[in-house]
């Protein structure tokens, strides 16, 4: 049986590393080979006994090799695959993404309004990506998930988040959520946001009853979606939260501080819809944990 593999898209950024380093806890976590690529369309052909100061490709391999030893401090026996690719960024990762269990990438923060930013190769692999395609900020690199920094599964790292959204089946997306729970043996938090109609509200305000009355027909609904996930990860704890918000406000709101994200992201979308759902576009750009985007149908 072929190892299950992690890949990590590499530039040579503070991004990247920290990339690197969330992909080499989850490879090791789940005794994962970890891939560090980098992709490069003007990469040489390999010639034998090349010099150093004639290597034309001594850039490309510095990116590795500076990922290679930043994971190794802290996992010297993970299985490591190191890749240069002579190609574009995007179809590599795109290819790499087939062979993978995830791909992880990073992503830069804007200021000090917690506001994050994705090159054009980032969002086209992650609108475009077979697979989940993780984003994490430089901030994460050197922090370990909670769980295995403290040995306590308590406090508001120490849990997984995921966004439902209860109109149709996203069983990858719960499949992913549950088992990163199950891996690092932490709570998930499944949350629901559904705006309030408008005969909820009146004219001093909302009417406290319709409101708990849509909390309560939502709250239903998902533990019915839930209910066979719970069965079949028995030992994961899962707390339910339903917010009469948006879905975008509800993810906002309760997302801060987890120690991972995952929302969903259909596969097929309208022509000329963006290539992701308000949910994960509002995640990826204003949640500072790691986000998962997840595919589904």
């Amino acid at each position: 049986m072929e190892p299950e593999i992690v890949t990590v898209g590499l530039d040579g950024s503070p991004e990247s590393l920290a990339a690197a380093q969330w992909a080499a806890d989850e490879a090791d976590r789940r005794h994962f080979v970890l891939r560090l690529l980098h992709a490069w369309k003007l990469l040489a052909a390999e010639v034998a006994d090349t010099p150093p100061d004639r290597d034309q490709n001594a850039g490309a391999r510095r990116i590795v090799r500076q990922a290679l030893e930043v994971v190794r401090e802290r996992h010297p026996h993970l299985q490591i695959i190191e890749d240069l690719v002579g190609s574009e960024a995007e179809p590599a990762l795109l290819r790499a993404g087939e062979e993978s269990r995830m791909v992880v990438l990073g992503s830069r923060a804007l200021g000090a309004w917690e506001s994050f930013a994705l090159g054009d190769v980032s969002l086209d692999v992650m609108g475009r990506a077979d697979g989940p395609v993780v984003l994490v900020r430089a901030s994460e690199r050197a922090q370990p998930d909670a769980a295995e920094s403290t040995g306590t599964p308590h406090g508001a790292a120490s849990r997984i988040v995921v966004g439902v959204s209860l109109n149709g089946p996203c069983e990858p997306l719960l499949a992913f959520a549950f088992d990163a729970a199950a891996s690092r043996g932490i709570p998930l938090q499944v949350v629901h946001g559904r705006p309030l109609p408008v005969q909820a509200y009146a004219p001093w305000g909302v009417d406290p009853d319709a409101a708990a009355e849509v909390v309560r027909q939502a709250d239903g609904e998902l533990r019915d979606v839930i209910s066979p996930w719970r069965a079949r990860f028995h030992d994961v704890p899962v707390e339910l939260t339903v917010l009469p918000e948006s879905a975008t406000r509800a993810i906002v709101q309760t997302a801060p501080e987890a120690g991972l994200l995952a929302v969903g992201r259909r596969r097929h979308r309208p022509f000329l819809a963006p290539r992701v759902g308000p949910v994960a576009h509002a995640a990826i750009h204003h949640v500072t944990c790691p986000v998962a985007v997840v595919p589904h149908d």
